[in-house]
């Protein structure tokens, strides 16, 4: 008789699993470049998401045309993984809900999930949330569609901690160059790249508020992108710091050259991905009681943190220990 998995036994009934997602989420906004990164995500494995980009990625007139495009490429055979969300226009762009209506109408099965950019509120958000509701309800898409909020003015920073317990929402991401460009000048152009994003004290104050909030709702903080793209120590460098410092999980890439450091970079260490293995086999062996291992005592609070462990060194494409392998990740999806 085979034991309990993880996913059954460490969290309570209707209590929220913390998201497991890719640590990068590249952005593409033109057929070229989606055919590319889909290719490389053949390639590579469901390592990291793609974006296909409405909002930059359109042609001024040519919005329609755009997200059909879209929804084309997330039906298509080269999505092998189902890991290919959409970033829409802003609630203030007069085809926002144009956006919605083709991707949902024609690939609500297939999206992964949707980027609300610019909002400057909670209720911003939660109107959005509604209408994409209201857009799966009239086409029959019965699966929930998560919701990715960028957090890029004041008004969205003000209020992420609201904005991060909203329905569906799966990731709250920072949008560095426009909160910068909002401050007017006040904050130097510096502030963007490093090390300036990580010591200026409004972007240190923007990045652990972001980062806080999601974390206390159970959702995913996503760090914003390194414009450096030819310099790829420089892009692992700067994933490393939004990870150990700030507490961030995944990170923007725009362009394929940076999938790979950021990757890396969020991967956890191998030997405490091997520690969480044992230790996740010898709860299992005891029926999810305490344990002891090497000499400390385990229990479901420290069985849930090397869980979620072994399932981000998973989405990082690590190589995990064959026991944790064969036991947790063969007939269960995580």
């Amino acid at each position: 008789m085979s034991k309990p998995h993880p996913n059954d036994v460490l969290y309570g009934e209707g209590s929220k699993r913390f998201p497991v997602l890719p640590a990068c989420e590249h952005y593409a906004g033109s057929a070229k470049l989606i055919t590319k990164a889909l290719a490389l995500q053949s390639e590579l494995g469901p390592i990291f998401d793609l974006t296909c980009d409405c909002e930059d990625g359109a042609a001024t007139g040519r919005e329609k045309e755009h997200a059909e495009m879209v929804a084309d490429f997330l039906n298509s055979a080269d999505n092998r993984h189902d890991r290919v969300g959409v970033r829409i226009h802003d609630r203030t762009h007069p085809h926002w809900r144009q956006d919605l209506d083709i991707l949902i109408s024609r690939a609500g099965e297939r999206i992964a999930y949707i980027v609300l950019p610019k909002a400057e509120r909670a209720a911003d958000v939660l109107e959005q949330i509604g209408i994409l509701d209201a857009t799966r309800a009239r086409y029959g898409v019965t699966r929930e569609i998560p919701v990715h909020v960028l957090i890029e003015t004041h008004g969205a920073l003000r209020e992420v901690w609201e904005i991060a317990a909203l329905p569906h929402v799966e990731s709250i991401d920072f949008g560095i160059m426009d909160f910068v460009s909002s401050h007017h000048g006040a904050v130097p152009g510096n502030a963007m790249i490093s090390p300036g994003q990580f010591t200026h004290p409004l972007m240190v104050r923007a990045k652990t508020e972001i980062s806080a909030a999601a974390l206390a709702h159970g959702v995913v903080p996503s760090h914003n992108v390194t414009t450096e793209i030819r310099d790829t120590e420089v892009v692992g460098n700067d994933a490393e710091r939004a990870h150990r410092e700030f507490g961030y999980l995944r990170m923007w890439s725009i362009h394929p050259n940076q999938i790979r450091p950021i990757v890396e970079a969020m991967q956890p260490d191998y030997s405490e991905v091997e520690m969480a293995s044992q230790i996740i086999c010898a709860a299992q062996d005891a029926d999810w009681g305490p344990i002891q291992h090497a000499g400390k005592l385990h229990d479901r609070a420290s069985f849930r943190y090397y869980w979620e462990l072994l399932q981000r060194a998973r989405a990082t494409g690590a190589d995990l220990p064959a026991p944790a392998r064969q036991r947790f990740f063969t007939e269960h999806t995580v």
